[in-house]
């Protein structure tokens, strides 16, 4: 006798690896999504709005900086952070960045490297998501090799001075808080910028074909002057930042695995109520095949998803394997939101339906926090022993 699952994707029974608790975090995730998100989605992206009033809401649900422990924060575990990350991806990866920005870049390098009273003045502000903050390391020439920023900070007495340009930064222009790395004499560190400091200006990019429902924007440092206490103590060089992308990576890998899931969901439904020929689109041997190699992949990613997520809460996940996730996953996902989006026809290229939205937003998803190539150099790197960057 076969066994009924929960999941309609879940063609393995992945959902008998969750634990209780995981499956009601989960569960209450996705209700919000089904009630908040999902009914307006199609008009947030084609309005190129980002729904500020579900900020609340998600602060409520504990969704920001979840797995971070102390200072407000819910202190949950990487798995059940990932099942978030994939349900608030199912609804729209615009909405999981702003939690992955909040959470695993802005609060987690406060949590990670900042001084007790850093901590103690930004985090209980931006758990409640009363205060909100960005992070600021790619620049207008350097995305995949930071190394290169020309962003400085200069010291002026007791003071710093910073000086640059910041490009791609997530929420910059509602944010209060900005993490901003920069090149020093002393090499990269990172800096606690309040947002009302002269000096800092943020403009969102507009025109987007990807993310609509998201912020990302152009941040101009002219002379802003930020006291020595700004400076975030134990964020010494690239190790740094490079932790808090390691964290934002995580989320993806589980998050890309919601945006495949509603597209083949969507395609599944599609299949079933189209009628060519005179019988349903689901009856025919291509139309199968489709779904089951999405079926597949999605089944293999959320797996992937979850062991890197047992690693991790062990404390044994390793920075290459969070790179075969991130790969593997990304590209995994894309190919099902562009297959999903053919089954539906002339019907897929509108908001009606949400793999194309899914497919284009993923393209962003696929290149921030490292690219296909920067994470295929990673891995060869641990592979063959050899760094073959440049």
């Amino acid at each position: 006798m076969s066994t009924i699952v929960s999941e309609p994707a879940d063609l393995i029974d992945v959902d008998s690896l969750l634990s209780q608790p995981e499956r009601e975090l989960r569960r209450s995730v996705r209700a919000f999504v089904d009630s908040e998100i999902r009914p307006h989605i199609a008009g947030w992206y084609d309005s190129a709005e980002f729904p500020r009033s579900l900020i609340p809401q998600m602060a409520e649900l504990g969704l920001l900086g979840m797995h971070l422990h102390g200072y407000g924060c819910a202190g949950r575990s990487a798995v059940e952070y990932g099942l978030a990350a994939l349900e608030l991806d199912a609804g729209d990866s615009g909405i999981r960045t702003f939690v992955s920005v909040q959470g695993s870049l802005s609060m987690s390098a406060i949590h990670k490297f900042g001084s007790e009273e850093q901590k103690q003045e930004w985090l209980p502000q931006m758990a409640a998501g009363t205060a909100i903050g960005c992070f600021g390391l790619t620049e207008p020439n350097s995305g995949s090799d930071p190394g290169s920023m020309t962003t400085f900070a200069a010291r002026d007495g007791d003071d710093w001075v910073l000086n640059g340009s910041k490009r791609w930064i997530g929420l910059a222009s509602i944010a209060s808080v900005a993490i901003v790395w920069a090149m020093t004499d002393d090499g990269v560190r990172g800096f606690v910028v309040p947002t009302s400091t002269p000096g800092f200006e943020a403009t969102a990019i507009t025109q987007k074909l990807s993310m609509r429902a998201s912020i990302q924007c152009d941040v101009e440092l002219t002379d802003v002057r930020l006291p020595a206490s700004a400076m975030l103590p134990d964020a010494r060089g690239l190790r740094a930042p490079f932790e808090c992308l390691n964290e934002a990576r995580y989320g993806i890998i589980w998050g890309v695995m919601g945006a495949a899931r509603d597209s083949y969901l969507a395609a599944l439904d599609y299949s079933a109520q189209r009628v060519p020929f005179g019988k349903p689109l689901s009856a025919y041997q291509l139309t199968q095949e489709k779904l089951v190699n999405m079926a597949l992949e999605i089944n293999k990613g959320t797996l992937l998803a979850l062991h890197l997520g047992r690693l991790k809460d062990a404390g044994n996940l390793q920075p290459h394997q969070i790179s075969v996730g991130k790969l593997n996953n990304c590209r995994e996902a894309i190919t099902v939101c562009r297959e999903a989006r053919s089954m539906l026809g002339g019907n897929g290229i509108t908001l009606d339906y949400s793999p194309l939205r899914h497919a284009n937003n993923l393209e962003s998803v696929r290149t921030y926090e490292g690219t296909d190539e920067v994470h295929t150099l990673i891995i060869g790197n641990h592979v063959t022993g050899i760094a073959a960057f440049r």
